[in-house]
C-alpha cells in the first residue's frame, strides 16, 4: 500500500476551473505546467506509507446496520453493526502503474488489519427470546486493487475510485474475544461473515477516496500559499484534466496573477509538451504570461522602493569607478544625514529568451538630506538587464547583466544646468553600484519568502533554471519533506 499512496498525491493536482478543455485547446490558456515523472512517484511512495497507515488506523466509519430474517432452527436471528473502527494495519507488497490515457492501476497484497466495533443481535423463538450487544473484532488479510479514473468535477481534478476490489484471504469474526463461541455465537459468526465483507469493502474504498480528497485540498492550499505574498496571489486552477503517460503525469494551470482582486489575462501561451523531457523527477514550466504580471503587481504594490542611508550608503559609494565623482555629489554625501531613495517609476516589463530573462524598467533615484523634503539630486534611469537564476545550498542566486542603461531627467538643487560629467558618472554608478545593490536585496528577500513557505525543508537536488523563448523551465530531483506528511496527518486526524 505504500506504493498506492502515489495515487493520493497524483490526485492532488490542484483545483480546476469549472470548464475543462481538452489539452491541445487548453495550452494557449496555460501559464504554468507541472510534470511529475515516475521516479518522483517512487520517492513519494517511500515517504507516505505512514500517512496511509495512520489514516486508516484512526478512521471512524459511519454506523452500519444490517437486519435479516434468517431462520435458525425454530427462530429468527437479527443483527446490526455500529462504531466500526480499524486497528493494527500492516502493509505488505504493493505495486502501481501509470496507464497511458486511462488512469492509475494500484495493486496491494497482504494488507492485515483488525476491525473493531459493536454488534447487536437478537434471537427469537417460541422457546427462547434473546437480545444482546457485544463488542466484536474482525481479523482480516486482504488484497486490494484500485483503478481510479481522473476527471474534471466541481472545480478540481476529481477521482472516481468505484473500480475498487477486495479479495479476502482471511476474515474471522470474534465476539468479545471468544475464540470458541457457543452455538449461537458460532452460528452468528457464520451468518454475518459475508455481511462483514461487504461492509469492510465498502468502507475501505470510501476511505481511500476520502483521504485522496483531503490530500488534494491540503496540497492545493499549500501551493496557493507558497506563491502568494500579501495582496498578490496566483490562480493555479488547471485548464484541462491531467494527462497520464506511462512515465509521467502532467497538469496544466492557468497561472493568472491576482492583485487587489483584479486578475490578469492569458490566452497566447506558447506551451507544448515537447518542451519538457522525462529525465528529471519534477518539472515546472512557467510562462512570461505569468512572470510579467507578477512584476507589474509588485510595482503597483510598492515592492520596488528602497531607502539607503548611514553606513550602507557610505559603503555603497566606496565602489571604485573609472569616472571621477563630481565634487558637488561628494559634498552632498558628506552632509548630515544623506539618504538615497530608489523606486520603480513605470511598470517593469519582462521577456525571456535563451539568453536569460530580460527586465526593462525605469527607476527614479533621489538624494535627500535629513529633514529636507526637496531632493538635492533626482534622476531617472531607463535600464534593461538580463537575469539568470539558479538555486544552490538552499539559496536563490541571481546573475544580472546590464544590456542597456540611459540616464534621463537629471535635476540638481540650485543648479540650472547638469554637467555631462555627472551624467557619465551616474550611468556608470547605475551599472556597477545600482544593479548589484538591487540584486543583493532581491536574493535574500526572495529566498526568505520561499523559505517562509517551507521550501528549505525540501531536499532539492541539482535544480536547473533553463530560460527559453517566452518561458522558463525549472527541472530538479527532490526528496519529499517529512513536515508535509506531519501537517497532512494532523489535518486528517482532526
Amino acid at each position: 500500500m505504500e506504493r498506492s499512496t502515489a495515487l493520493l498525491l497524483f490526485l492532488a493536482l490542484i483545483k480546476i476551473s469549472s470548464c475543462c478543455l481538452d489539452p491541445p485547446s487548453a495550452y494557449r490558456f496555460t501559464g504554468a505546467v507541472c510534470r511529475l515523472t515516475y521516479p518522483a512517484a517512487a520517492v513519494l511512495n517511500e515517504k507516505t506509507t505512514e500517512v496511509i497507515q495512520a489514516t486508516f488506523q484512526h478512521a471512524r466509519y459511519p454506523s452500519v446496520t444490517l437486519v435479516g430474517e434468517r431462520s435458525i432452527g425454530f427462530g429468527t436471528l437479527k443483527y446490526g453493526f455500529h462504531n466500526l473502527e480499524i486497528h493494527n494495519l500492516s502493509i505488505g507488497k504493493s505495486e502501481f502503474e501509470l496507464k497511458e490515457n486511462e488512469g492509475i492501476g494500484i495493486s496491494i497484497s497482504n494488507v492485515s488489519a483488525v476491525f473493531k466495533g459493536t454488534i447487536d443481535y437478537g434471537y427469537g423463538s417460541w422457546l427462547l427470546s434473546l437480545k444482546q450487544s457485544l463488542d466484536f473484532e474482525v481479523e482480516s488479510q486482504i488484497d486490494l486493487v484500485v483503478n481510479p479514473k481522473l476527471y474534471c468535477g466541481k472545480g478540481r481534478v476529481a477521482a472516481d475510485t468505484s473500480d475498487c476490489y477486495l479479495t479476502f484471504h482471511k476474515l474471522k469474526l470474534l465476539l468479545q474475544g471468544d475464540r470458541e463461541p457457543g452455538w449461537l455465537k458460532r452460528m452468528l459468526t457464520d451468518i454475518v461473515t459475508f455481511a462483514v465483507k461487504l461492509v469492510v469493502k465498502s468502507e475501505i474504498c470510501k476511505e481511500i477516496n476520502n483521504v485522496a480528497n483531503i490530500l488534494a485540498d491540503f496540497i492545493q492550499e499549500q501551493a496557493e500559499q507558497f506563491i502568494s505574498d500579501g495582496n498578490i496571489g496566483v490562480d493555479i486552477s488547471v485548464t484541462s484534466s491531467p494527462i497520464i503517460k506511462s512515465n509521467y503525469i502532467e497538469s496544466y494551470h492557468k497561472g493568472l496573477v491576482i492583485f487587489n482582486n483584479v486578475t490578469s489575462e492569458l490566452n497566447t501561451s506558447v506551451f507544448n509538451p515537447s518542451q519538457l523531457t522525462e529525465n528529471r523527477m519534477l518539472y515546472f514550466w512557467i510562462s512570461d504570461g505569468l512572470l510579467d504580471p507578477v512584476m507589474g503587481a509588485a510595482h503597483h504594490g510598492g515592492r520596488f522602493i528602497r531607502n539607503i542611508s548611514g553606513t550602507e550608503l557610505t559603503d555603497l559609494f566606496q565602489t571604485e569607478l573609472s569616472s571621477a565623482r563630481p565634487e558637488l555629489l561628494s559634498k552632498w554625501l558628506s552632509s548630515e544625514g544623506p539618504m538615497l531613495k530608489a523606486m520603480s517609476v513605470s511598470v517593469p516589463r519582462l521577456r525571456t529568451t535563451t539568453e536569460g530573462t530580460s527586465v526593462t524598467a525605469v527607476a527614479g533615484v533621489q538624494l535627500l538630506l535629513d529633514r529636507q523634503d526637496v531632493p538635492l539630486l533626482y534622476f531617472e534611469t531607463d535600464v534593461t538587464v538580463v537575469v539568470n537564476a539558479s538555486y544552490a545550498e538552499k539559496k536563490l542566486i541571481l546573475k544580472a547583466t546590464a544590456e542597456r542603461i540611459s540616464i534621463e531627467k537629471v535635476s540638481t538643487s540650485g543648479a540650472t544646468e547638469v554637467a555631462d560629467s555627472l551624467r557619465v558618472y551616474l550611468q556608470e554608478a547605475v551599472e556597477k553600484m545600482g544593479i548589484p545593490k538591487v540584486v543583493s536585496y532581491l536574493e535574500p528577500e526572495l529566498t526568505a519568502l520561499m523559505n517562509e513557505q517551507g521550501l528549505y525543508l525540501f531536499d532539492i537536488i541539482n535544480p536547473e533554471v533553463l530560460p527559453q523563448d517566452g518561458y522558463v523551465v525549472v527541472q530538479l530531483d527532490f526528496g519529499f519533506p517529512q513536515h508535509l506528511l506531519v501537517e497532512f496527518l494532523k489535518r486528517t486526524l482532526d
